[in-house]
């Protein structure tokens, strides 16, 4: 992915929920995002890089406040909704402001309200808009979110890339099986810094 021409960046699950100490799922990625530094790692990607990809787009979940838009929720989907997270208009549902500074780069693609970025919002059709042939992935949480968006996007046809650095889990074995052992069997796996360097490197 040396030309970031045709690369997108897409940011998933960046909200006060996830990653706010007053977010009502805190708890549930907090130590692995601190052993990651997913949010400090993905400023300074975005920092270096924003500018220069083909696209950065950020891809919040919301929900209105009695969550019909999920029939018979299950696994994850049954407890956001049981513990009130993510609702539209909520301080849980607002983008963290780590982001800010980037507010004029990036590009929110609403409508996602599951597990995949792709599944009921424009991601798809914008992306192939602006040319893109390269995704890579940044966020929370590795093992439901990331994994579906990047297992949909290679069927679309993408070119997949994941920054383990850039993402976390609900433990920290869960985000190091799924950047060692799933992730690889579908796409390429590395660190912010490792890619940077690689840009900078072919730029």
């Amino acid at each position: 992915m040396d030309d970031l021409s045709t690369t997108a960046l897409v940011l998933i699950g960046f909200q006060n929920d996830y990653f706010s100490p007053k977010g009502i799922l805190y708890d549930v990625v907090e130590e692995s995002s601190r052993i990651t530094g997913v949010v400090e790692n993905t400023v300074s990607l975005l920092t270096s890089c924003a500018k220069h990809f083909a696209l950065v787009v950020n891809t919040p979940i919301h929900f209105t406040q009695n969550y019909s838009e999920l029939k018979n929720p299950i696994g994850i989907l049954k407890v956001i909704a049981d513990v009130g997270a993510f609702k539209a208009g909520s301080y849980g549902a607002q983008t963290i402001e780590q982001l800010d500074p980037f507010n004029n780069i990036i590009e929110v693609v609403p409508g996602k309200r599951g597990l995949n970025a792709f599944t009921h919002t424009a991601l798809a059709s914008k992306l192939k808009k602006h040319g893109v042939t390269n995704i890579i992935l940044a966020g929370t949480v590795t093992s439901i979110c990331i994994d579906s968006t990047a297992r949909t996007a290679v069927e679309l046809g993408f070119n997949v890339a994941i920054l383990s650095d850039c993402t976390s889990s609900r433990t920290p074995f869960e985000q190091t099986f799924y950047c060692e052992e799933v992730f690889p069997l579908y796409a390429s796996v590395c660190e912010s810094d490792t890619f940077i360097k690689h840009w900078r490197g072919h730029g």
